[in-house]
């Protein structure tokens, strides 16, 4: 009696591990079919800020975007484009940043989440539903920046700038980063972005790494090198949006139509780039970075390796 239960034990013992070894496979070979949909650009960047008031009187006025309440008096977006967009919540810092989160543009979020979930990220159970119909869900980088995936519906629900607007594209946000190689295994290894421009004040030192999205122009700017000590003025410069224009002269010539006095710092200037830029600066400090798309001449520190925004 005692071999047949030996015999049987031994028997189902093999039929579970053949079992269990059929379902790893399974899962393996379900995750090994997960491809990681497109990333297109950035969508929308929230940035916080004290007053809504004044941050309108910036954005509208200045800036010529056209605002829309996103919730109550305590959040507004303002329509870069029909399908790009920066945010304002009102609040102080987080984290020592007044850019709240990035938000990029994904073809397919469900697919992104899940893909996410295989390559060790923690993500949401499922996504969430945007305004338009569409789909978003969050997650944080290894610095504890949050990130949102956002795919739009049908029916983008981003009005179109205004006529009198000075730039009409958002083309890349600027975060503090003080482990870069944590952020290239979230950003380069798991997203797919890859090395658009790096380099920075000097020659062999880099300040500034810009790391493009896989499948489109726009890029999230690493900002190195800033001490735990910065003053809320140089994080202000530092976690910084960028808007794309053809012509820096001629959009410091539309801003000051519309009353802007630009102080000494927001004068245009060529960057270490190559490219032509303006920085000016909201209520509360934060850098808002005009830049041409293209350079006009060779940049320092290394060659661009990606395309160039339009």
């Amino acid at each position: 009696m005692s071999q047949v239960v030996t015999r049987c034990f031994n028997r189902c013992a093999r039929i579970a591990a053949l079992g269990f070894l059929a379902a790893s496979l399974l899962l393996q070979s379900q995750n090994a079919k997960l491809v990681r949909p497109p990333i297109t650009g950035v969508d929308h960047v929230a940035i916080l800020v004290s007053s809504q008031s004044e941050a309108e009187r910036f954005y509208v006025r200045h800036l010529g975007l056209q605002r829309v309440p996103l919730s109550g008096d305590m959040a507004f977006s303002y329509a870069v484009n029909p399908t790009q967009s920066l945010e304002t919540l009102t609040g102080a810092e987080k984290r020592g940043s007044r850019i709240d989160h990035v938000a990029f543009a994904t073809a397919d979020a469900e697919a992104l989440r899940r893909y996410l979930g295989t390559r060790g990220v923690t993500v949401p159970a499922k996504c969430g539903g945007a305004s338009d119909g569409g789909l978003e869900f969050a997650v944080t980088d290894p610095e504890g920046n949050p990130v949102e995936f956002v795919q739009r519906g049908r029916q983008a629900s981003i009005p179109r700038p205004g006529h009198t607007a000075v730039s009409t594209r958002l083309i890349h946000a600027g975060i503090v980063v003080h482990d870069p190689a944590a952020e290239d295994n979230f950003y380069r290894d798991v997203l797919g972005f890859h090395l658009y421009w790096k380099g920075g004040m000097k020659e062999g030192v880099t300040d500034w790494v810009s790391m493009q999205v896989p499948d489109g122009t726009d890029w999230i700017e690493y900002m190195l090198n800033v001490g735990p000590n910065a003053s809320a003025e140089q994080r202000g410069v530092m976690n910084h949006i960028a808007l794309g224009v053809s012509d820096i002269h001629a959009g410091d010539r539309a801003l000051k139509a519309t009353g802007w006095t630009p102080t000494q710092r927001e004068q245009p200037q060529l960057g270490r780039d190559g490219k032509w830029q303006l920085n000016v600066y909201d209520s509360d400090q934060t850098r808002v970075e005009f830049m041409e798309f293209r350079p006009v001449e060779k940049p320092c520190c290394s060659p661009y390796t990606g395309p160039h925004p339009h």
